[in-house]
């Protein structure tokens, strides 16, 4: 008999439920704490109600990871069915999850846990490529061993327009915060290593900044792999990722340009209009 397999992931991986829906891959959301409420990200909150949250309170939310218990209950069915479970984790860099996820994995034969050692579609390049393995028929440690050489590379970064929510948050100085509110400075994120680090930081209107970065992240190299990139973003304004999408088409013969809008998590923390373009190196 054929061995069954079911990849879960973190909400945070900020697929589409379109494609969560036709790979079958099944979500267990983090935390997202809105005052004295602990909601789940993606099934009692959406992105809408953060910014609703903070124009009304001007407070942010703040996220928390899934629990020991959490994780064990979304493995212990999946494996009673028989089903291998391959679990894609937001980076244990950001979040004790990936922890978690391991803890109550060790109680199950049939359970391995990844490290995607990114978020949001980072984490999100991870989760696709191993349910497209499995449904090519692979073996559980066949696939994971594929992903898990794919991790380092993902390229993961995002622009964010203003720092406030980092601020308020408390991931970011109010000197820094209002220095670059003052000069108009969008600082561009980076992933690597499984940690956040602050890149270049372009200057000027939002739509200037987004030409400028992606401009940087795409055009004249040699070791991007073009099977796929995605855009992912905070509420962006319509023709921003238009135009994104555009110079995407121009720098690059990506096969699939997907675009997805940021759940709770990321939003909690970045804002509106962050947007990112991700995708393999090769």
């Amino acid at each position: 008999m054929a061995e069954q397999i079911q990849i879960t992931a973190d909400s945070t991986c900020d697929l589409s439920p379109e494609l969560i829906k036709q790979h079958h891959i099944q979500i267990l959301p983090l935390y997202i704490v809105k005052g004295e409420e602990s909601l789940k990200d993606g099934v009692e909150i959406v992105p809408q109600d953060i910014y609703d949250y903070f124009d009304k309170t001007g407070n942010v939310t703040k996220t928390a990871a899934a629990s020991v218990e959490d994780y064990r209950n979304l493995f212990a069915p999946l494996v009673e069915q028989g089903k291998t479970v391959i679990h894609v984790n937001i980076s244990h860099g950001f979040s004790s999850c990936y922890q978690n996820a391991c803890l109550a994995a060790e109680e199950f034969e049939n359970v391995y846990v990844v490290d995607s050692m990114n978020l949001s579609t980072g984490s999100g390049h991870i989760v696709l490529k191993a349910a497209e393995l499995a449904e090519q028929g692979l073996s559980a440690k066949e696939v994971v061993d594929t992903v898990t050489a794919l991790v380092p590379k993902v390229e993961a970064s995002f622009v964010i327009d203003t720092l406030t929510y980092l601020h308020k948050g408390g991931r970011c100085s109010s000197v820094a915060a209002l220095g670059a509110n003052l000069l108009k400075l969008k600082p561009c994120i980076e992933v690597a290593d499984g940690l956040m680090h602050v890149g270049k930081k372009f200057r000027g209107a939002l739509l200037k900044c987004m030409e400028e970065y992606v401009t940087l992240r795409l055009k004249d190299r040699e070791d991007i792999d073009y099977s796929r990139i995605f855009i992912t973003h905070t509420s962006c304004p319509r023709e921003i990722v238009d135009r994104v999408r555009q110079l995407v088409e121009q720098y690059g013969r990506f096969q699939e340009i997907i675009e997805t809008v940021a759940g709770c998590t990321i939003t909690s923390h970045c804002g509106p209009h962050t947007l990112g373009v991700l995708f393999l190196r090769k």
